[in-house]
């Protein structure tokens, strides 16, 4: 049976996303135990190999169509990819990458595929990948089994730190390439980020769907002013357009490391942990004690946040 693990590389701006690091210290992990390698398949341009010192091998597919984002034909070059090197396991984020690829290359690589996987592990030859579901109120074990395996992982789920180690990594160019089929790229258009920055403040409110209408939104406005703080919010508050994008926590938003983070009325989605999981003091308030936010928050209430919010920002004009 292979040994090897692949992740897929993901950039954006020229700079490799914070998934690819955690993916490639668990794919270390994993073809270590296997007893066999490493390796990133690194799509269009080779800019930035150097990052990736922790990989065993890196696989280049340099092709003009793969510059920016095409799905038909990324899918087509790592299906030759995948036939060629014919790993144990391709990892993946659960993105736009492996939300557009991780179906398709699952069928036509006839592979084992698990999704929003937050835990990863073996028993014996078996991979054993945990998947959080349901907003993280279920958690699901799967146990991959077969020749192949494709893992889809949530952001933020493991260590980046294992993945950013030097080295020198064998570099392999493959001509595993394919037309680009009838997808074109047309244009980036990236949000309006000339207001509020809210990736460098150290103190962060933050509202989600609890918040019930916009116009409840001045109640936690007015605490953010009293704590001379910036308002974010979840995506749910964010497509109803109650605020602009660029105060978006999340894998869809911004991800933010603040000193302090006070959340009202935020269930925690997988895709708002992974945008500030990683805040030195997380305070929560939902009425429902089995939150998921409640998984990553240092202090939590299940306190009306219509009563509780007003009587802070009370304390504090005092």
């Amino acid at each position: 049976m292979a040994s090897d693990v692949l992740v897929v590389a993901e950039r954006s701006g020229g700079q490799f996303g914070d998934i690819t690091f955690e993916l490639l210290g668990k794919a270390k992990e994993i073809a270590s135990a296997l007893g066999g390698k490493a390796g990133v398949v690194l799509l269009g341009d080779t800019s930035g190999v150097d990052a990736l010192g922790a990989a065993d091998v890196v696989y280049t597919i340099d092709d003009p169509s793969l510059s920016n984002y095409n799905p038909e034909a990324t899918e087509a070059s790592l299906i030759g990819l995948l036939r060629q090197v014919e790993p144990r396991l391709l990892l993946m984020g659960t993105s736009t990458y492996g939300l557009d690829w991780g179906g398709a290359l699952s069928v036509a690589w006839d592979a084992q595929l698990a999704s929003y996987v937050v835990g990863l592990s073996l028993e014996g030859s078996d991979i054993i990948a945990t998947s959080q579901l349901y907003g993280g109120k279920l958690f699901a074990e799967a146990v991959l089994d077969g020749e192949r395996g494709i893992v889809t992982a949530i952001g933020g789920s493991f260590p980046a730190e294992a993945g950013r180690t030097g080295g020198s990594p064998e570099i392999v160019a493959t001509s595993a390439t394919a037309s680009a089929g009838k997808v074109t790229f047309g244009a980036i258009k990236e949000p309006d980020k000339s207001g509020v920055d809210i990736t460098s403040a150290d103190l962060l409110v933050s509202v989600g769907r609890g918040i019930g209408s916009q116009d409840n939104l001045e109640l936690v406005q007015e605490l953010a002013d009293a704590l001379g703080s910036p308002l974010s919010a979840s995506r749910p508050i964010i497509d109803q357009g109650w605020l602009p994008k660029p105060q978006q926590v999340g894998k869809s938003g911004q991800k933010v490391k603040p000193k302090a983070y006070l959340s009202f009325g935020i269930s925690g989605a997988p895709e708002h942990l992974e945008g500030m999981r990683n805040a030195d003091l997380i305070i929560s308030c939902n009425t429902d004690e089995n939150a998921p936010i409640f998984d990553v928050a240092h202090y939590g209430t299940t306190v009306d946040l219509f009563d509780l919010v007003p009587e802070l920002a009370e304390k504090l004009g005092q």
